[in-house]
């Protein structure tokens, strides 16, 4: 079932779990530090935070068993290496958190560093033609 709509950013957080919420929070921090002074602003896309400059650069999601930070996966596919290296699960597009896992704050202030870096040089799409056959693997 999906997850019941919110208004905005601050509703998404206010309904936050205790098992959520922590790293929810920390993942928005990281955000909110990494888009200071960028132009990168906080809003609500498809029920969850986004960070957009006129497009998406990056979203957090919460789910079940895990959170993850989305990314595009052109942009994300040459850091999934370290991802998987450094104990986290990297799926298509997202580096994912189990809840019993530590937030890997540098690695991912790296990533958003880089993800703005990567927006700002020119790669503003969020896919790209072909990216997705829809056909389920």
């Amino acid at each position: 079932m999906p997850a019941p709509k919110v208004a905005d950013v601050d509703e998404f957080f206010a309904r936050l779990g205790d098992t959520e919420r922590p790293h929810l929070e920390t993942l928005r921090g990281l955000s909110l530090e990494a888009a200071a002074g960028s132009g990168v602003v906080e809003e609500l896309k498809w029920n969850f935070p986004a960070y957009t400059k006129q497009q998406m650069l990056w979203m957090l999601q919460g789910f079940k068993h895990h959170c993850s930070v989305r990314f595009p996966v052109s942009f994300f596919a040459p850091y999934r290496d370290e991802v998987s290296a450094a104990g986290y699960e990297a799926i298509e597009g997202a580096l994912k958190i189990r809840w019993d896992q530590d937030v890997p704050e540098a690695l991912i202030g790296r990533l958003l560093a880089a993800r703005i870096d990567d927006f700002d040089a020119g790669n503003t799409a969020w896919s790209v033609p072909g990216q997705h056959s829809g056909k389920k693997k």
